[in-house]
């Protein structure tokens, strides 16, 4: 079968692997169709490992990246299939007596492996998926739908709160139309690139800023009435510097929401700030898998949320590399990037 393999720095190539097969029982082996690149994706992709490695040996107090492995030695080429975890397809084999052969699907490989032409997933991990009513491109995003799911339940009631959503990358929209949905008075969306703002409007947003343009704090502080956000989202991650930013706008005794993937174990924190202005901080990753995935499915499938303005790009699987460059880099408008595996079988 054709998999995607990262073999150097911001470099993924199409070799061929053994398929592989269901060695449990509660598994099902998916042929799959689609999967799309996410923001938590960049790293194995972006990075230079070996320098990082290299760096963390020479000091160990700069061995600050927790998905780095500084004992492995040579991380190149990296396993097989790494690190696409957002995928769907029809299963082809199983051992579970939740899945019988042809079943559409939505699975998660246990280690972030889906950028292969066929995968294993436990069936805990697996949900059934509407094979009609809905682009396979957008019921995909029922994955990341999903973890967004998992983070505003831990909100509570939110409605008539002012909410900020920072940074307005695919999950950043997920949350401005989901703190739309449950009824923010005001949703006020930040990003850097205007194309994205543009999509935060679809998504819901009552207000964009361009923070290379405005003033964000005075920004927020005049759309709330002086009294800034009940509620500050941060969707950025993979740098240090939002999460101070972030608490600019926050009001006394507000919440912020920390959503973005952090690449760095220690960050510099303004404890000051956030002691005396009596904040709460929510961290959130992962979902649980099969309520959330399963709500977001019917959100979705349902036209409760509209992921339309998400998909920007699909792509043969033959074209990953591009799909990388268009992604991390910013690209040609580029939000979320679908990989089309059926292109292997024309």
């Amino acid at each position: 079968m054709k998999a995607g393999q990262i073999v150097a720095p911001r470099l993924i190539k199409v070799i061929d692997v053994d398929e592989p097969q269901i060695s449990e029982p509660g598994h099902v082996k998916i042929q799959m169709e689609r999967a799309c690149l996410c923001g938590s994706d960049m790293p194995f992709w972006n990075y230079d490992h070996n320098a990082i490695v290299e760096e963390g040996l020479r000091n160990p107090a700069l061995q600050r990246l927790p998905f780095i492995d500084y004992n492995e030695g040579d991380p190149y080429p990296m396993r097989v299939g790494q690190s696409i975890h957002e995928c769907l397809g029809t299963v082809v084999e199983s051992s579970s007596d939740r899945f019988k052969e042809g079943d559409f699907v939505l699975a998660l490989p246990e280690v972030h492996t889906g950028l292969c032409e066929y995968m294993c997933a436990p069936e805990e991990r697996t949900i059934h998926l509407p094979r009609e009513g809905v682009p396979s491109e957008q019921i995909l995003m029922t994955q990341p739908l999903g973890t967004v799911i998992w983070a505003v339940q831990k909100l509570g009631n939110i409605i008539d709160q002012d909410a900020v959503v920072v940074g307005q990358g695919p999950m950043g929209l997920m949350f401005t139309h989901m703190l739309s949905n449950l009824g923010c008075r005001n949703v006020i969306a930040l990003d850097k690139l205007d194309y994205r703002l543009e999509a935060a409007k679809k998504m819901r947003a009552t207000h964009t800023i361009n923070v290379d343009q405005e003033d964000a704090e005075a920004a927020v502080r005049e759309i709330t009435g002086g009294k800034m956000a009940d509620l500050v989202v941060e969707a950025v991650g993979h740098q240090t510097e939002t999460i101070n930013g972030c608490m600019k706008l926050i009001r006394r005794m507000g919440t912020l929401l920390c959503f973005g993937v952090p690449d760095d174990v220690q960050y510099p924190f303004d404890y000051g700030s956030f002691f005396r202005s009596n904040l709460s901080m929510i961290a959130s990753v992962g979902p649980d898998v099969i309520p959330n995935f399963s709500l977001a499915r019917d959100m979705i499938s349902q036209g409760r949320i509209n992921m339309e303005p998400l998909v920007t790009h699909v792509l043969p699987f033959e074209e990953i590399q591009r799909g990388y460059e268009l992604f991390v880099d910013r690209l040609d408008g580029a939000i979320k990037v679908v990989i089309d595996y059926d292109s292997l079988r024309k």
